[in-house]
């Protein structure tokens, strides 16, 4: 009896554990289960890239890629593309900051992004696919507005800083093709990832 009891804890534990695994890939893990998580929005060009610099971190719990900061509900990846909704490709991330500061995570968003294009990154041209840092409190907004003035006070390169610092608004999860791309399309998202001159222009300045 006690054995037939332990395989049923083990296999209600195994659940919970593929359960919460696969919500909080998808960025919609239980709601306490992320009581004391917090969110960080970010664009910074192509969010296939975007989603791929924050997930190798330890403290981030998931990451969506979605549109934000535009005036169109539920727009469409080629509403957006086109251009005519304002809304910028971004990331939405969940972090423990118990694990992972803020701080850290405007670190990497600044090393991962070209802060001196204005309504563009590497070879992606317009609006939806400009840097822009998404605060949703008034101590993101500090700390975001700290971290942009110490980046133009210590950086290498001439260029002014054009990344905006705004209000967080309503965030549309892009679809579902888009989610993870860089894991589901590894061959396609390197090749992208190399002639779009991504990691060429990012070592350039900032000498990684």
């Amino acid at each position: 009896m006690k054995r037939f009891w332990m395989c049923q804890s083990l296999v209600m534990a195994a659940i919970l554990f593929a359960t919460l695994t696969v919500t909080a890939r998808a960025g919609e893990m239980p709601k306490d289960a992320t009581a004391d998580l917090e969110k960080a929005t970010f664009a910074g060009g192509c969010f296939w890239c975007m989603e791929h610099a924050f997930d190798k971190l330890d403290g981030v719990v998931s990451t969506t890629s979605g549109y934000t900061g535009g005036r169109k509900e539920n727009p469409t990846y080629k509403e957006v593309s086109a251009g005519g909704t304002g809304h910028a490709e971004a990331v939405e991330i969940l972090y423990d900051p118990k694990k992972i500061s803020y701080e850290k995570l405007l670190d990497v968003f600044w090393r991962n992004i070209d802060p001196t294009a204005a309504d563009h990154q590497f070879c992606d041209q317009g609006r939806q696919y400009r840097s822009e840092i998404f605060y949703h409190n008034d101590d993101q907004r500090q700390l975001a507005e700290r971290s942009r003035a110490a980046i133009e006070r210590t950086k290498s390169f001439k260029e002014p800083i054009v990344t905006k610092i705004t209000p967080a608004s309503t965030f549309y999860k892009a679809e579902e093709y888009h989610q993870g791309f860089y894991e589901k399309n590894p061959i396609r998202y390197k090749f992208y990832r190399h002639t779009c001159g991504r990691d060429q222009r990012l070592k350039e300045l900032w000498g990684k």
